[in-house]
């Protein structure tokens, strides 16, 4: 969230963009109630004053009846600042939950756009698209004949849009998993598996909503647990009220998890096969970084995807990611889009994004350095590494031979055990 002094100071800063982010916050209320904020406060304060006053007054009187005169005037001092302190309570919940809804400020070279149409195409990978001469077939296709998607049998078992991966799918996704593991240790990612479920005010501190008509979480009933939608999450939330030491940043975690999403709203062919699922596994990246740090580390981060990718031989491009394609968080997000053979379009495979302040201000997470007295916030960054269902389609799609076999990436084949996946006889 956004420092409540800096939306006072920079109100129509604030608005224009909530405005290039499509979201509607009503901002003349949270300045109304900065102002009564600020009366209640000095109200508080002097009542507070004139209580304490009071009360030394008592020992230096003259007589039994000036004592209780005191102490009846101290009684009502207290009783009235208390009926203030409710009522400002009142006003910072409000405050506080009318701030929760504004986004983070956005990177002013951000293309300003209502959604992903918007985005701004900054480059393409090292591999250029396939050229078949031959009818492609999609992921599901491939799948049902190589024996590596079974879509009906995860609808039996937890109905539409999950699914079981099956035979060299599953040494697919492990090898990618590993993949994916050796080159960020090599490059000072502290490896991770994260819990599959976090605290509901983990989720919000992220920026999840875990509740409501618009989430797109599995909340636990009778819990304040929920499933997390991203290792973000938890890796988020594990130094959530933490103070660092400076020299401590900044920290590089690579965490593995499942991933649990409702998709609610979700329709079309985006929803056909694994493009867009309930359940996957992905290798997510997390930083926590000093302020100075974090425009190199996004650039950083995003470099790593290509690098991942790139190794992977998949065509794709990078694009600067709309205001309104943002997400509440980010100050800036980089999309890396995969091209799919058998949607004919590219497909949001990998996200960068840099978050400032804006988390580590819901979640509490400080540092200090040498030297300087108090504390600020740290900034910090995510950025997906392989996901895991979408990374199978870009390599079944792109990678399908005339005979409708499979080659494997060459920087898979140790883990896989094999150079091909061949059709069942």
């Amino acid at each position: 969230m956004l420092d409540r002094k800096f939306i006072i100071e920079n109100v129509d800063l604030v608005r224009r963009n909530c405005k290039n982010r499509g979201v509607e916050v009503d901002l003349d209320r949270f300045v109304a109630l900065e102002n009564e904020r600020k009366r209640l406060q000095a109200q508080w304060d002097e009542l507070n004053r004139k209580a304490n006053q009071v009360s030394r007054s008592i020992g230096k009187a003259k007589d039994a009846a000036e004592r209780e005169a005191g102490k009846e005037e101290g009684r009502r001092l207290r009783e009235q600042a208390a009926a203030v302190k409710a009522e400002l309570d009142g006003v910072i919940q409000q405050l506080e939950a009318i701030g929760r809804l504004i986004p983070n400020l956005s990177h002013p070279d951000a293309p300003v756009g209502a959604d992903a149409t918007a985005n701004r195409e900054l480059f393409v990978g090292k591999t250029p698209k396939p050229q078949f001469d031959f009818p492609p077939l999609d992921h599901v296709q491939l799948g049902e004949k190589l024996g590596l998607i079974d879509l009906d049998g995860g609808a039996r078992v937890a109905g539409h849009g999950f699914y079981f991966l099956t035979g060299d799918a599953v040494l697919l996704e492990l090898a990618l998993q590993r993949y994916a593991l050796e080159l960020l240790m090599a490059e000072g990612f502290t490896p991770a598996i994260t819990p599959d479920l976090a605290r509901n005010e983990i989720l919000d501190g992220i920026g999840f909503i875990p509740r409501g008509p618009e989430t797109q979480i599995y909340s636990i009933e009778n819990t304040d647990l929920s499933l997390i939608a991203t290792a973000e999450i938890t890796l988020g939330g594990l130094l959530a009220g933490q103070t660092l030491e400076a020299e401590q940043l900044p920290i590089k975690i690579c965490g593995i998890s499942h991933c649990f999403r409702t998709e609610a709203g979700a329709h079309g062919r985006a929803t056909r096969g694994l493009y867009r699922v309930h359940q996957f596994t992905k290798v997510e990246m997390f930083a926590f970084t000093l302020p100075e740090q974090s425009d190199q580390m996004l650039e950083d981060i995003r470099d790593l995807e290509c690098q991942l990718f790139d190794g992977l031989g998949i065509p794709y491009r990078v694009v600067d990611t709309a205001t309104g394609d943002l997400g509440g968080p980010a100050y800036r997000k980089y999309d890396l889009e995969a091209w799919m053979p058998g949607r004919g379009e590219y497909g949001e495979i990998t996200s960068a994004s840099n978050c400032t302040d804006y988390q580590a201000r819901r979640l509490g997470i400080r540092f200090r350095r040498k030297g300087e007295k108090g504390t600020c916030f740290l900034h910090t960054l995510n950025g997906t590494a392989v996901a895991i269902s979408r990374t199978l389609i870009a390599i079944l799609e792109n990678y399908q031979q005339p005979d409708g076999s499979v080659i494997i990436p060459s920087v898979l084949r140790p883990w896989v055990g094999k150079d091909r996946i061949a059709p069942r006889r």
